[in-house]
């Protein structure tokens, strides 16, 4: 079966804003997202719903929370011990729960809770909070040197937030943030079989930049990658890489090369390829990374990859090669050919305006779509990412 590639989208959604019915946030929005973008957040134990007045016109629930902490002011909150929201919330068992409150302003200036975190009794999300607060305006490093002391955290809203904070990082701040790093730690954390699966490569690949054991730490790194059910492979490989880049990338190549290997695994193998060619070529020669992955074109299950990989890095001189891909058996899933012709339309090679010109002819819509996605990507490219 052909792989798929989902992108992720997440419904966080407890509280929704009168004003509309639900809020979705991009697997990537942190909670220093939200907590920038609210005008207050409140603790609050939520006491009691009632329900619309059997007598009135119309009319609609109401849930009342008490205000026991305010974590970020509003002056419309100022002097307020109670929140009201337009909606019902149970209580369950007539035990009052908590909640981080999340709270807008709408536009009759009226104080617009739209999110709610539930909070067990000793959560430690409160915090967490305050301390985003707390480290706004300094440096990338400053703040992710914060973010690290909560990957391990046992509240995995937690965990997970401060993990997706160093995905979301530049390589230059990760990097000088991550060869800081307790290795101990981190090693620790790679043996405790509690540590969540989507945490393992995130933890391998900061303990190859801060490692004090090259040999030690890379042989717990191989024994991760030898588990065939272990996920995070991509990481692990980069990690390997940092500790001992002759062998991992022997590693790397290995698993690109065997066509009949899972295709999770050689994806990770070019996701770990891609980031010595972007980030690390003082660990790989550049040439070296594209003679390795130039392999892939051979393998159709990946073939699309590898061509949008080579446009990026602007490899004009394997126009031959990959424009003689589209007559090729096997090769004729509509992705393929959708890669090579956005290839062929930024290649300045004549071969490539020949087989654009071509393809005009034969499907007009196809070539105009290819140059409308290719000039998004661009836009894209240049509008620098808001943090």
């Amino acid at each position: 079966m052909r792989r798929t590639l989902l992108g992720a989208l997440w419904l966080l959604v407890l509280l929704p804003s009168p004003a509309s019915s639900c809020r979705f946030y991009l697997d990537q929005r942190t909670l220093r997202d939200e907590v920038g973008a609210a005008k207050a957040i409140v603790q609050v134990r939520l006491t009691r719903a009632t329900p619309p007045n059997p007598d009135g016109e119309g009319g609609e629930w109401v849930t009342d929370f008490v205000i026991e902490k305010t974590l970020k002011r509003h002056p419309l909150l100022a002097g307020r011990d109670t929140l009201t929201i337009s909606r019902h919330i149970s209580v369950n068992n007539g035990v009052p729960q908590r909640f981080l409150l999340f709270v807008d302003i709408d536009n009759k200036g009226r104080p617009d809770p739209y999110r709610g975190i539930p909070l067990s009794a000793r959560s430690d999300l409160p915090r967490y909070i305050q301390g985003i607060l707390r480290i706004k305006g300094k440096k990338t490093t400053e703040q992710l040197r914060f973010y690290f002391d909560y990957l391990h955290h046992a509240e995995q809203e937690i965990a997970r937030d401060a993990g997706k904070e160093f995905e979301k990082a530049a390589y230059k701040d990760y990097r000088a943030v991550a060869e800081t790093l307790p290795a101990d730690w981190l090693a620790a954390w790679l043996r405790d079989p509690k540590t969540p699966v989507d945490r393992i490569g995130l933890f391998t690949r900061l303990l190859g930049h801060c490692s004090k054991n090259k040999e030690q730490d890379a042989k717990l790194l191989r024994k991760l990658l030898n588990d065939p059910k272990q996920s995070g492979v991509n990481g692990i490989l980069e990690g390997l890489l940092l500790l001992q880049p002759k062998r991992g990338w022997q590693e790397v190549c290995k698993l690109m090369e065997n066509a009949s290997a899972d295709f999770v695994r050689r994806y990770a193998a070019l996701r770990a390829a891609r980031f010595v060619k972007d980030y690390r070529p003082d660990l790989v020669p550049p040439e070296e990374v594209i003679k390795e992955v130039a392999i892939l074109l051979d393998q159709k299950d990946i073939v699309d990859l590898a061509i949008e990989d080579f446009r990026k890095w602007k490899r004009w001189d394997l126009t031959q090669r990959i424009l003689s891909l589209r007559d090729r058996e096997g090769y004729e899933h509509p992705i393929i050919p959708r890669a090579i012709l956005r290839f062929a339309l930024s290649s300045p090679d004549q071969a490539a305006k020949r087989y654009v010109e071509e393809q005009r002819k034969r499907d007009e819509q196809s070539v105009l779509d290819a140059e409308e996605l290719l000039k998004i990507e661009q836009q894209n490219t240049q509008t620098p990412a808001t943090k």
